[in-house]
């Protein structure tokens, strides 16, 4: 933010606004709280509002996000991506004056479309923070959630200096590591890093025999974990990058398909550089993450 001289305001001396107390809203509030003027706290479910006073990581907090919004200098929407896109078109009648606003949806095309659309006195920046875990309730948050992750911010044409500044700040207070692209190249990479593995995981448990659960090893749990992450969250997921992961899907079947041909007419030596070849580009794309 900016005072009146024009000289950016820090963290320290701005309030700021988090919309949805879950996990990841939740866990921005505990990394955050004391490093703002004042930190206010907002969740339509009031039990989730009651931990969160008695948990103390906000300083005020309502269920009612108009009683609160009116006096937020940074805005942080942090609930799942359809509801995101909801209080985007609710912001210009919730919020009179002027405010940065970022989110934390995982995805973005369709949120940034819709910060466009916001008035000008309003200033938006898309983020995703590549982090997160199975359950998404204020109960599994935690202040070193975002340690060391990767935070995607997604610009607008229209984003400005401070809010980018404001946004690298708050990363920085949090611990977690920027990276900047365009919200199109956003979707069509987490198709396949984060949208298809819950889908895989998702069926490879729905397929799997009760009796074999006396099997069940470290291998089918980590493959399986994430399947266990609320269809509630996910429909908004695969509803709003529908089209990149449907390519992803076929993609995957042809993959699918080629293994199972292999298998079934046992070329065993193409079958083996096939998997040799999934095997090392495991390795080469997990070395960019390091």
């Amino acid at each position: 933010m900016t005072d009146e001289d024009g000289f950016f305001k820090p963290i320290s001396e701005t309030t700021v606004a988090i919309v949805g107390l879950g996990l990841i809203g939740g866990s921005l509030a505990m990394a955050l709280h004391g490093a703002c003027k004042k930190l206010i706290g907002c969740d339509t479910d009031w039990k989730t509002i009651k931990l969160a006073r008695e948990m103390r990581i906000v300083d005020e907090a309502d269920t009612k996000v108009e009683n609160v919004l009116p006096e937020a200098e940074v805005v942080i929407l942090a609930t799942p991506v359809r509801t995101i896109l909801q209080m985007l078109t609710q912001l210009p009648f919730l919020h009179p004056g002027n405010a940065v606003i970022l989110d934390t949806g995982s995805t973005k095309v369709q949120i940034v479309q819709a910060m466009n659309q916001l008035p000008e006195r309003f200033d938006p920046l898309g983020g995703h923070p590549i982090c997160g875990k199975e359950k998404g309730t204020l109960e599994a948050a935690e202040a070193t959630l975002f340690t060391n992750a990767t935070f995607i911010l997604t610009p607008l044409a229209r984003t400005t200096k401070r809010a980018s500044r404001i946004a690298q700040e708050l990363l920085n207070i949090i611990g977690a590591q920027a990276v900047w692209m365009n919200a199109e190249t956003h979707d069509t990479w987490t198709a396949a890093t984060s949208h298809m593995p819950y889908l895989i995981s998702n069926a490879l448990a729905a397929i799997t025999p009760d009796e074999a659960a006396v099997l069940i090893g470290p291998g089918f749990r980590s493959m399986t974990r994430i399947a266990a992450t609320p269809p509630s969250i996910m429909l908004d997921i695969l509803l709003t990058n529908k089209e990149n992961i449907l390519k992803a899907l076929a993609y995957f079947r042809q993959q699918l398909d080629l293994l199972e041909t292999l298998l079934q007419t046992e070329n065993t030596d193409v079958l083996n550089q096939k998997l040799l070849s999934g095997a090392n580009h495991q390795k080469q794309l997990l070395q960019h993450t390091t």
